[in-house]
């Protein structure tokens, strides 16, 4: 199979739709069978530009491409697919386990209290179970709590999948401590340069608008980082910057009182009316509307 070029490789998105907005800042458990079955037990090449993957195969197997490296699949055992990564999948029929794709929002607070639980996440990694120290028989009840807890609407339902989301990540922090080489090529210089600019803008969406200001930091120009942005993400490097503050602003509007006002400060806006034609061009909805629609939907 040939890797191919950043054009020619999908890019998906949570359930394959760049404008899915379904809790966008959250994640997604389904069981291996469910989209590998039907499509013959093959994942074809792509990425997930705002995602990350972590899979557990309970049994079965087959062969992961992830960049330019192939891997056998080892069962019972743990896949780690950073967001940006270009990988294929083949398994052997059958295959038991879960996929949790979860958006960079989702890891980030899953992460906040340690920030290793991110870096760990961040490494391409295949995993073997048997031998490691791990508890197999605990992580497999991880993963099978937090996909009865989300197809459930009990009571506490996020919060419970958040608990086993970052049990999850510690076991995948062990498993990288313990493996010194998890076989997977370094990422490309595209990657590694997306990588660190959603790093910057973390630190700085809020208040710094300007691309010199980001290409100036990562000593590249601001040619050099939107191609990197379009090859690794689809998207511009400005895209990603007004994305992330789009993202912001819709978690005040939906978990906080803050009026639209407040949330436009809290957003890095002067000016609260610019702040309303910036929402509503990007959503489709003004900040209002888009509260009063979110607050529908979860009631």
């Amino acid at each position: 199979m040939a890797n191919g070029t950043g054009r020619s490789i999908p890019h998906y998105y949570l359930y394959g739709d760049q404008g899915a907005d379904v809790e966008l800042d959250f994640l997604h458990v389904e069981p291996i069978r469910d989209r590998s079955g039907p499509n013959d037990w093959r994942i074809r090449p792509h990425s997930h530009p705002d995602h990350m993957q972590v899979l557990l195969v309970k049994s079965g197997g087959g062969s992961i491409r992830m960049e330019e490296q192939v891997l056998s699949i080892p069962a019972p055992g743990i896949l780690v697919v950073p967001a940006g990564i270009v990988h294929q999948i083949d398994f052997n029929p059958g295959t038991d386990g879960f996929v949790v794709t979860a958006a960079l929002g989702c890891l980030k607070a899953a992460s906040a209290s340690d920030a290793r639980l991110a870096h760990a996440s961040e490494r391409p990694a295949v995993y073997p179970l048997e031998g490691t120290g791990v508890s197999i028989p605990a992580v497999m009840e991880t993963f099978e709590w937090m996909h009865r807890e989300f197809i459930w609407s009990a009571p506490g339902r996020r919060t419970a999948i958040m608990a086993q989301f970052m049990r999850v990540l510690v076991v995948v922090l062990r498993l990288n401590v313990s493996h010194d080489d998890p076989g997977i090529a370094a990422p490309d210089r595209d990657y590694d340069l997306l990588v660190r600019y959603r790093g910057l803008l973390e630190e700085h969406f809020r208040n710094e608008r300007s691309l010199a200001f980001y290409a100036g930091d990562l000593a590249v120009t601001q040619a050099r980082l939107n191609a990197a942005c379009k090859a690794r993400a689809g998207k511009t490097a400005s895209d990603l910057l007004y994305e992330r503050i789009v993202i912001e602003a819709k978690r005040y509007l939906v978990y906080t009182e803050s009026s639209v006002a407040q949330v436009a400060h809290l957003t890095g806006f002067d000016d609260p009316a610019y702040f309303n034609r910036f929402f509503t061009q990007r959503v489709g909805l003004s900040p209002g509307a888009f509260r009063k629609q979110a607050l529908h939907h979860d009631s």
